[in-house]
């Protein structure tokens, strides 16, 4: 049976008169493309029905959200045409709750979107890094309390939800799935972003909200196309913080910035390979009237950034010394200075950012 906009309608598992098996009834015709299961659908055990292939081989979404489902059995491998499993609000999570195969089977390749929001992972089930097709992946309000390595496997993500969880960090490795358009990641226990995140060059929404968060690294202003960043609910700071750790160079470094800062010629014969290669890890001051360079040690600086002329963005800049943090000449001199170039970065930042929510 076809809806009035001549899509196959919606099937549901209804109550059987036989209690001994959990068979389908009522409007479910083999044709039906999507399918909701209530709880009495489910086996004894808390499993999907049997049989549910052979009597729906055209399924391509599956919702059983709030049924209590407590595992996602071989049934589930049957379904060859399915793109949308719906599994939130259920007690899903214990090893084995997930059926074995899942990675290496036809839902590796139809299935698109997995919602698994409001289960009890506290790990993340290794078959689910498997599913490379996946472009939609839900995993909020579990138990989570890391990002794997192997996220970066899922190479087809355009959406990401692990909100509500206990994520403490996040892998660098998350920046390596070029299609990921939003990215949530809030009410969780996060304190730092790492930089490499500017390298998700298609994300336009990134959710932190409700996180540990004091700081946000300069290089989140090369997410060109972000149109929304959460930061309500985080222990920003609110004052600069200046010199927040230093620990002085090592007569190494003061070596090698030596060098670099005056230029000293050199050739690969004059140097150990060891000190060619430490040389090249010279990173630049961002102070515009210093010129130096800096290696292992440098100072950490929070600088406040206006962001489309109304919230103000705390960023972390790397400086060679102490120096570079303090005022050259004069308060009016440094204030004037720090002024201009908070102006100046707010022009770009209300370039590459359309929306900012801080509260």
């Amino acid at each position: 049976m076809a809806d009035e906009c001549g899509q196959p309608a919606e099937a549901e598992a209804r109550p059987a008169d036989d209690d001994t098996e959990p068979r389908l009834r009522g409007n479910t015709e083999p044709s039906s493309r999507r399918l909701v299961l209530t709880p009495a659908r489910l086996t004894p055990t808390g499993g999907l029905p049997v049989g549910l292939g052979r009597s729906f081989p055209a399924l391509e979404v599956l919702d059983v959200s709030g049924t209590g489902l407590s595992v996602l059995g071989p049934e589930l491998l049957e379904l060859e045409r399915l793109h949308t499993l719906l599994a939130k609000n259920n007690r899903l999570g214990a090893p084995g709750s997930l059926p074995k195969g899942l990675a290496s089977g036809p839902l590796a390749r139809s299935l698109r979107v997995l919602n698994l929001s409001g289960n009890r992972f506290a790990h993340w089930p290794a078959s689910l890094l498997g599913l490379r097709r996946l472009q939609s992946l839900s995993l909020g309000s579990n138990r989570l309390q890391t990002i794997p390595v192997a996220i970066q496997e899922l190479s087809s993500l355009e959406f990401l939800y692990l909100g509500g969880n206990f994520i403490a960090s996040i892998p660098p490795e998350l920046a390596n799935l070029p299609l990921l358009s939003s990215l949530v990641l809030c009410d969780n226990k996060i304190q730092s972003i790492p930089p490499q995140l500017a390298q998700l060059h298609s994300l336009r929404s990134l959710s932190l909200h409700n996180n540990l968060l004091t700081y946000l690294p300069r290089e989140i202003l090369n997410l060109i196309h972000l149109e929304e960043l959460s930061l309500r609910g985080n222990p920003l700071v609110v004052r600069f913080v200046r010199d927040l750790t230093y620990n002085p160079p090592s007569l190494q470094e003061l070596a090698a910035r030596t060098i670099k800062t005056r230029n000293i010629p050199y050739v690969p014969s004059d140097l150990p390979g060891n000190l060619l290669r430490y040389l090249n890890l010279a990173s630049n001051c961002p102070n515009p009237k210093c010129g130096g360079v800096y290696f292992d040690s440098c100072v950490r600086q929070i600088k406040f950034v206006d962001f489309c002329g109304k919230y103000r963005l705390p960023l972390m800049h790397y400086l060679c010394s102490p120096e570079c943090s303090s005022p050259c000449s004069s308060a009016s001199q440094s204030s004037s200075q720090s002024e201009s170039d908070s102006e100046d970065e707010a022009i770009v930042a209300a370039r590459r950012m359309q929306k900012v929510l801080l509260g």
